[in-house]
Formats: structure tokens, sequence, C-alpha cells
């Protein structure tokens, strides 16, 4: 304990040795860990957050270099759960990091024991995993923070937070309304996201068959994971202030 007492002196300085405690006993749940999630629970674990799941299916593709914070040339084809705990880890050695591969879906919702949970993040793509996730999370007593679209986006300035139903010019918030409505399971409680309404287009050229995907770029994809992150702090010290 004597090393997270020095690793986080400069966070305790800032918000005191009670925040301290209870931001440590708070579990996190993150459901993708890409461009969004992976610096999210960067973040987190930085400013003190001990228990934390991360969950994603995927492996670390070429492609996710530019924007996802453990892709590099040497960790392309391992578990993206497995090279984030590991290096997450490396930042708190007494840290308790989950790593789940797996996809959140209908059929395995249940697994996750939501409820046991303080905080659920949703960064996760699929529009139908999304919007499930969004009507269970809602309906447990833990805070429920959500990533709308952060590709096709430059600027810096144009990222906010909004309540969900409150979100503008975003094509994915937009989608996932639309969705919830046809499905009259609405969430249960209201929610914050990270958004923005800028929406750029694709410049360059996509090959014949390659699967059409959106241009995006760290600055932002990060930017969306750090707010969630402060979203959490921010909750967990209006809790003790």
């Amino acid at each position: 304990m004597e090393l997270e007492k020095d690793i986080f002196k400069r966070t305790e300085l800032l918000l005191g040795n009670d925040a301290m405690q209870r931001i440590a006993a708070k579990r996190v749940i993150i459901f993708g860990v890409g461009g969004v999630g992976s610096w999210c629970a960067e973040s987190l674990v930085r400013s003190g957050i001990r228990h934390l799941t991360i969950v994603d299916f995927d492996r670390v593709c070429i492609t996710n270099i530019n924007r996802q914070l453990m892709a590099t040339t040497k960790t392309v084809g391992k578990m993206k759960v497995d090279v984030l705990r590991e290096r997450l880890l490396e930042i708190n050695p007494n840290a308790e990091i989950t790593a789940l591969e797996m996809i959140y879906n209908r059929e395995n919702a249940n697994f996750f024991q939501l409820e046991t949970y303080d905080y659920i993040i949703d960064a996760i793509d699929s529009l139908e995993d999304k919007t499930h996730l969004i009507q269970t999370a809602t309906r447990t007593p833990a805070v429920f923070f959500s990533s709308m679209g952060a590709a096709l986006k430059m600027s810096t300035a144009k990222i906010q937070v909004a309540e969900f139903w409150k979100v503008q010019g975003c094509p994915l918030a937009r989608a996932l309304r639309s969705k919830l409505k046809k499905s009259g399971v609405f969430p249960a409680k209201k929610f914050l996201c990270v958004f923005s309404e800028e929406v750029l287009t694709n410049k360059g050229e996509t090959l014949p068959d390659e699967a059409r995907t959106n241009g995006s770029l760290v600055h932002i994809t990060a930017i969306f994971g750090f707010t969630i992150a402060g979203l959490v702090m921010e909750d967990i010290f209006k809790i003790i202030e």
C-alpha cells in the first residue's frame, strides 16, 4: 500500500485522503476497450480506481495503432483486454484488473452481474448490443455513462457532455433513440453521454473488399475516453463533498 501512496500522492493532494479511499473502493466495468474505452481505463487506473473489469472480444489490429492505447506494432494479434490489463498493472500492480475476452449481448447479459458495479461504462460500437446495454444498465443501481460516435471528427472544441435524450447532431445517438422507441423499452433513468456534433466525411479511399469504416483520430477518441473517466471521478468526489 505504500507504493500506492506514492503513486497517487499528487491526486491525494488535490482530492484528500477520504476521496482516495472512496475511489479505491469503487467497482467499474468498461464495455469495449478500443479507441475510447482503452484511454478511459488508463485514466481511471491512474486516478486511483483499483477494481476494474474490461470487456472486449477483439484482437489488436494494425489499423488500431493510430488511436488505441495498447495498440503497437508489438501487440498486433494479441487480445486487447490482455494487453491492456498488462499495461494497467504496470501502472498500479495492486489494482484488481479483470479482463474478459467477451462481447456483451442480449444472450450473455446476465453473466456480467451489472448490479454489482458502481459504474458501468459503454464504449461499444454495435448498435444492437449498445441498445441492450443501455436498457439493462439503467435498471441497476450503478451510474451509467455512454460514449456516442467518436469517428469522423477533428475538433476537440466540439466535444460535449449531455443527457442522452439531449444529445444533438450525432448519428449514433439518433439511431439509438430510434431503436429504443421501436423496441418500446426505454432507459430506466437518465444518463450522461460524451458526443460531438461534428460529422466530417471520409476523404481517403476504401478498397473494394474492405468493410465500410469511418476514419478517426487519437486526440478525439482519447478525449472521449478521458471525459468519461472524468465524469466518474467528478461523481465520486461529488458524493463526499
